[in-house]
């Protein structure tokens, strides 16, 4: 009760901060004060955070050199961002008899990106494509 009291006469509200020991432990505090400052700080707190997205690119095992430099420079523009990039080598038709040039295709990618990415899920069958996954180091 003396506890109430004091929070009363200094214009303030007696909140409970541990209930669950012996003796409970209280606290003399403005509760909305409170309350707004700890919303404000989740607030800033989500607007701080980045989300990483997953960017696709699509390639086919017959890609030509400057077809291949173009999906270069937007995979690290995607790194540059943070992004995590999925590879997904598509075969049509008699490509799949060629399956070697597709593995080349993709080492070509890991040496090239070496320094900027790691592999995240290396390269795995689905269907009539491959997919890889790299993820910014």
């Amino acid at each position: 009760m003396l506890a109430i009291k004091m929070a009363q006469e200094a214009g303030m509200d007696l909140v409970e901060i541990s209930p669950n020991v012996s003796p409970p432990v209280c606290k003399i505090m403005d509760y909305g004060k409170y309350k707004y400052s700890a919303q404000k700080k989740a607030a800033e707190a989500r607007k701080r955070q980045k989300t990483v997205e997953i960017k696709e690119i699509k390639l086919r095992p017959m890609i030509d050199d400057h077809d291949y430099d173009v999906k270069m420079r937007a995979m690290l523009r995607f790194f540059e961002e943070g992004d995590k990039v999925k590879i997904t080598l598509r075969y049509r038709g008699r490509e799949m008899a060629h399956q070697e040039i597709g593995t080349k295709l993709l080492d070509k990618i890991k040496t090239d990106v070496a320094e900027l990415a790691k592999v995240e899920q290396d390269a795995r069958f689905e269907g009539r494509q491959v997919v890889m996954v790299l993820a910014p180091r």
